[in-house]
């Protein structure tokens, strides 16, 4: 260690030895923190999201020209190439799409998108037959309405409605009120709960196939992606939704407006098993792949043994041939990209000025979160290149570049996690925020019952699960989440700016206090 570098770190560990006790700005947090630059970030999404680099989509020609400028970028600031001379980590995957799947029911054929459709990503390929259909009502298993009553559905196909019963004056049945409960809300619900009762299929009923065909028909053609040599785990049942008259084939042409009708809150349907001789063939069409994670390695100082690991997805979708369109995902997820690559920087340049952090820091631009965390996932399940067990925190970093409609500017952001597994975290993030940046930081989606569990929908989760305390910093939803309409002249970069230099002070305060934060024990495996 250079004379310099020994004498800031001794001043670095007095400065942090009443870590919080006043609002004390750190000058060289302050002084690198001024080299993320506002316009260097536009740069790096107007590249990222240009339609030269056609959605990013993990696999294809534009992820790997995004990865090729993450690392150029990289070296371009001096961060060293840690895994064979590379910054990457390469990652093995299976890519599936739908072949020809076919349902017969008492040998007539039904065919995808026009009689059922159903979704790549979570849904297996299935190829069996079975002699009956078990019917359960709006498929709900609860206190005051359980419609798998006197039926075993282990192995079974299952047929149900979905939403839940009401009373007769309008309002919700399980609820009470005029609002629905989760079982209409949440659509993972219902497909959960078949999961832990073994069923084998869920023909789940809708109103209009076609018109929803055409409404997911990105969904539904485009690719899933598992990791190759470790399956995803499977989180709900297998699920094909159906037309009224597919359902009419097993119902031996009962009216299926009459039986929903009759399934009141005052007539508590029960399971019936109806005779129906059912073919499905779910097949798949699989090749093998590889994406990249992209490594961008500060060491540290004092307590390099250490990590801070700071995340972004740099993925987004496949695009669209038959309409035109490319998706070209600038705020999803080109802003949080664009933000780690300036926040790599500027932890370059501190350590090449003598002032680098204490604990070592890894940037790390992730691939295939689009399907299923999978890059964050080959990271904490499979190669774990630095210790989990020596990794403090993740700071998580998807869509930050957008303002949702509860927010009149860019002077907020959705923190989401902070206080999951340490409270410490939480007061970290808070501190470097009333401390440097002063946003209005917005913890709705924190709440434990939130509707769209974006907890788990990001790739901070995978380090969650392994015992790593992390932050999920997002911008909130708009109208234009994967869609071809995620462009970037729908951006505030000004916004973009300061929540960047947030996250880089807050993982710069990680870096260099004395202590590594604390996780709360009775937390764990929550």
């Amino acid at each position: 260690m250079q004379k310099s570098s020994l004498l800031y770190t001794l001043l670095i560990i007095l400065t942090y030895s009443h870590t919080f006790a006043q609002d004390k700005k750190d000058p060289a947090a302050i002084e690198f923190a001024n080299t993320i630059e506002l316009e260097e970030i536009k740069e790096h999404v107007l590249t990222l999201a240009s339609d030269e680099y056609e959605g990013r989509a993990t696999g294809y020609r534009g992820q790997k020209m995004a990865a090729e400028y993450i690392s150029k970028a990289y070296a371009a600031c001096g961060i060293p190439k840690i895994q064979d001379d590379t910054h990457y980590q390469k990652i093995p995957l299976l890519e599936m799409k739908w072949g020809m799947p076919s349902i017969t029911i008492n040998q007539k054929k039904f065919n995808f998108l026009t009689d059922f459709y159903c979704f790549s990503r979570g849904t297996e390929a299935l190829q069996f037959s079975t002699k009956k259909v078990i019917f359960v009502g709006y498929g709900i298993d609860d206190p005051v309405y359980n419609s798998y009553a006197g039926k075993e559905v282990k192995d079974q196909v299952v047929l149900m409605f979905g939403g839940e019963p009401k009373k007769a004056d309008g309002t919700y049945l399980i609820s009470g009120t005029d609002k629905p409960s989760p079982w209409s809300t949440n659509w993972r619900k219902k497909p959960t709960l078949a999961l832990e009762k073994e069923v084998k299929l869920i023909l789940m009923i809708v109103d209009d196939v076609k018109a929803n065909a055409k409404k997911y028909m990105h969904g539904l053609m485009g690719t899933s992606m598992q990791l190759k040599d470790l399956p995803t785990k499977q989180s709900s049942a297998n699920v094909v939704y159906i037309s009224k008259e597919m359902a009419a084939t097993i119902l031996k042409g009962q009216s299926v407006d009459n039986l929903k009708a009759s399934m009141t809150a005052n007539v508590l349907p029960k399971a019936k098993k109806y005779r129906a001789k059912t073919k499905v063939n779910l097949n798949k069409e699989v090749k093998e792949m590889e994406g990249e994670n992209l490594l961008g390695y500060v060491e540290g100082s004092d307590l390099k043994e250490e990590l801070v690991v700071i995340t972004a997805h740099y993925d987004h979708l496949n695009p669209e041939p038959e309409e035109g369109l490319i998706y070209n995902g600038a705020d999803d997820n080109a802003s949080g990209t664009s933000a780690l690559i300036e926040i790599a920087e500027a932890f370059a340049l501190a350590k090449k000025a003598g002032k680098g952090p204490r604990r070592s820091i890894l940037v790390m631009p992730v691939a295939a979160e689009e399907k299923g965390l999978l890059g964050s996932r080959y990271y904490t399940d499979v190669d774990p290149i630095f210790p989990l067990h020596k990794t403090i925190a993740n700071l998580n970093v998807d869509m930050i570049g957008r303002i949702d409609k509860h927010h009149e500017d860019g002077n907020y952001l959705y923190i989401i996690g902070s206080d999951k597994l340490s409270q410490d975290l939480h007061d970290v993030n808070e501190w470097a925020n009333k401390t440097y940046t002063q946003l209005d930081l917005d913890y709705t989606f924190n709440a434990e019952n939130d509707p769209n569990r974006f907890y788990y929908r990001s790739d901070h989760y995978n380090f969650v699960l392994k015992g790593v305390p992390a932050i999920f910093y997002f911008n909130g939803t708009h109208p234009d989440y994967h869609k071809a309409t995620d462009t970037v002249e729908k951006l505030d970069f000004e916004a973009l700016h300061k929540r960047t230099q947030l996250i880089f002070y807050t993982a710069w305060h990680l870096a260099n206090r004395n202590e590594r934060i604390k996780v709360d024990p009775e937390k764990l495996g929550r």
